[in-house]
């Protein structure tokens, strides 16, 4: 790679939000170096290119570094004009674009982690405000379709794609074609996609992780 068009990405293999960031380059066709980051033990080149939140993902172009998912997945788009767009070209459609991706972050995936804080009645009541929440996306996203891959379908394969772990560790349902056949099919559609296939992370390896993350997420409510 051109030492004058360095992409290099610090992330966790099992993160979601740097999912996000690896299928967004992989649309693009970017060429990137990808350091593995223990966050139990951050390196020091997170915490410089990181320092307020010392979190993945960071994507560091030609040296200058940037941070948040959404932040970097914008990024992307401008400053790689070729290849599929990730954003809308329409400022208006962008901008609806934007208010669901945004809707997605605080509100649906901020009801997603009630899911791994919680046990019985608690557990299920946190599965019906998450199903709620997803029934509100495919019901404001009547044209999503599964063979593309704009900024709303990125969000959606990286947070559901792996589903049938969640549910295996957490023993609820979180994708039910019953209750959102459209999101459910668009996921479905876009997990057989090469691209995706490329970042998703093996599932038992996967569940292995996500069962550690259970407990601990547990155990952070009883103390």
């Amino acid at each position: 790679m051109a030492e004058e068009n360095k992409v290099i990405l610090h992330g966790t293999w099992g993160s979601l939000f740097v999912k996000r960031v690896e299928l967004a380059l992989k649309i693009k066709g970017i060429p990137y170096e990808y350091v593995e980051e223990d966050l139990s033990n951050k390196s020091p080149q997170l915490l410089k290119y990181n320092p307020v939140l010392k979190k993945v993902p960071v994507l560091v172009h030609n040296g200058k570094p940037v941070s948040e998912s959404l932040v970097i997945l914008e990024y992307i788009d401008e400053t790689w004009k070729t290849g599929p767009r990730i954003l809308p070209e329409d400022p208006y459609e962008r901008a609806i674009v934007r208010f669901w991706a945004n809707y997605i972050d605080q509100h649906l995936i901020a009801s997603t982690a009630k899911l791994w804080k919680s046990s019985g009645e608690e557990q299920e009541k946190a599965q019906e405000e998450v199903l709620e929440k997803i029934r509100i996306v495919e019901e404001g996203n009547p044209e999503i379709h599964g063979n593309e891959l704009g900024l709303l379908q990125i969000l959606l394969v990286t947070t559901f794609g792996s589903h049938k772990a969640y549910e295996e560790v957490l023993g609820v349902k979180i994708l039910v074609p019953e209750n959102t056949p459209l999101l459910y099919s668009c996921v479905t559609s876009l997990n057989e996609l090469t691209l995706v296939k490329q970042i998703c992370s093996p599932h038992d390896m996967l569940v292995s992780k996500l069962k550690i993350y259970r407990q601990n997420a547990l155990k952070s409510t009883t103390r």
